[in-house]
């Protein structure tokens, strides 16, 4: 393995918090690739200059047996990357169960890869409104929002879940359920006390057998303090192992800035506006549901799929009606969002569930199935729309769906234009023979964005 200059390499668990770690790394000055899948020689020989890369995967929505067998092959092309890091990027929420999206068995399997001494684990992230105190994670209502800041077990969004609720918001006990490796704490009274903040206090807990290490932060100056006891530990030969949000970039990231590896942009471009735009969504997050009912009121149109007949198997596999539907509207001018439900209280949502559910199917393959069914969906009338309009900007909002949306539009990599909120950039598809090669796209978490969200995505502004 030889030091090629990368300084990381990530791994994410669904499509959506793949392009906010992106977005962390290129805000900060290191020019990143995201790829569907572990990049080919060809594929990086199209991205000359990067100093980080990452894959965007769906493991969120997986079985840990499922997990397993898609994450050892990725973490052995990572291992060999010459990454001084690698991190297995999570959603900052840190959705995920003993059965599903199980974060304990990505350590599990990371740690054996990678041969890690340890796992650091930085889940907070000031910037987009996530907070751990004494292990505790707190997340604001909606990142780029100004909404209430709520205790993970009692956030209005999370805690509902229809996959993932979150019923604990000590993340070593959640970790715990998940995982038989020991885990520790750096709270946040030893991260602000700076003076005590040393390698040694790591080693200390690694000696007391702990496998992974938890850092609080509140506050982005206690960022760095945190990246420069992880960067201790990686280098070309031996890649350091990392577990969390994009907290994970912004520790690194800040401290590599103070050391004068990496430069900050002084801007970005104006991406401009751009009507009218097409919007998919496979989201069912309360805060999505807000933004679609803001765009229907401000000139918008809707087209709502027929997701129990999707889960039926009843709807046209060409999905020839929605297509020209939305091609009509475009036509004459007309943003168009089509999605598969506003909330788990759309009648749509229990339909659709129920008629799997007598399919035999349980909650997990429910979650797999669907993100399947409806990111398929969504990605083929998108790539029939780009194929026959000059629509020019894609929002794909929805973490689970938004990985099978983007393979089906074709897409291979994305790299990042310009900032639009923080957590979902806009970025520009490489989809050779697609017709989405070169589009503008915006990958958007449920919880991402204002409710003007769709109208500031359409004009191209923060």
């Amino acid at each position: 393995m030889k030091d090629n200059g990368l300084l990381l390499a990530y791994y994410g668990d669904d499509f959506t918090g793949s392009t906010d770690a992106m977005e962390i790394l290129e805000r900060a000055g290191v020019r990143t690739a995201l790829f569907i899948g572990p990049p080919t020689a060809a594929d990086l020989a199209a991205f000359p200059g990067i100093l980080a890369y990452g894959i965007a995967g769906m493991t969120r929505a997986m079985s840990p047996d499922k997990m397993e067998q898609t994450l050892r092959p990725a973490f052995e092309t990572l291992k060999r990357t010459g990454a001084r890091h690698v991190h297995y990027k999570v959603c900052s929420t840190f959705d995920s169960s003993p059965t599903i999206g199980s974060i304990g068995k990505a350590i599990d399997v990371g740690m054996e890869v990678f041969a890690s001494r340890f796992v650091s684990m930085v889940v907070a992230a000031p910037s987009l409104g996530r907070y751990c105190a004494f292990g505790n994670l707190f997340a604001r209502m909606g990142i780029g929002s100004n909404g209430n800041i709520h205790r993970l077990d009692r956030h209005p969004s999370m805690s509902k879940h229809p996959v993932t609720p979150a019923d604990e918001s000590d993340l070593l006990i959640h970790l715990a359920r998940q995982t038989q490796k020991q885990s520790d704490l750096i709270d946040i009274l030893q991260i602000e006390a700076e003076a005590g903040l040393s390698a040694e206090v790591l080693e200390d807990k690694i000696a007391q057998g702990a496998d992974v290490i938890l850092f609080d932060a509140l506050y982005e100056h206690q960022m760095p303090r945190v990246g420069a006891l992880i960067d201790l530990y990686g280098n070309a030969m031996v890649p350091h192992f990392s577990v969390g949000s994009s907290g994970v970039e912004m520790a690194l990231t800040s401290i590599w800035q103070q050391q004068n590896l990496i430069e900050k942009p002084d801007s970005w471009p104006d991406p401009g506006h751009s009507s009218p735009i097409l919007v998919v969504s496979g989201s069912c997050s309360p805060v999505t549901a807000r933004q679609i009912d803001w765009a229907l009121a401000n000139g918008f149109a809707e087209i709502a799929l027929n997701t129990p007949g999707i889960a039926g198997g009843m709807n046209d596999p060409s999905f020839l009606i929605e297509i020209q539907k939305a091609i009509q509207l475009i036509e004459i001018g007309k943003s168009v969002i089509i999605h598969t439900s506003k909330s788990t209280q759309d009648e749509r949502f229990a339909a659709s569930n129920a008629i799997l559910k007598q399919k035999g199917l349980n909650e997990t393959e429910i979650q797999g199935m669907t993100a399947e069914l409806y990111g398929n969906a969504l990605g083929r009338i998108a790539r029939g729309v780009a194929a026959e309009t000059k629509v020019k900007r894609i929002v794909i909002a929805g973490g689970d769906t938004s990985g099978v949306v983007a393979r089906a539009l074709g897409i291979r990599a994305v790299e990042m234009i310009a900032p639009i909120s923080p957590g979902a950039p806009l970025c520009r598809a490489f989809a050779p023979g697609s017709p989405a090669d070169n589009l503008e796209v915006n990958f958007k978490g449920g919880q991402v964005g204002r409710e003007d969200y769709f109208g500031s995505v359409m004009r191209g502004r923060l």
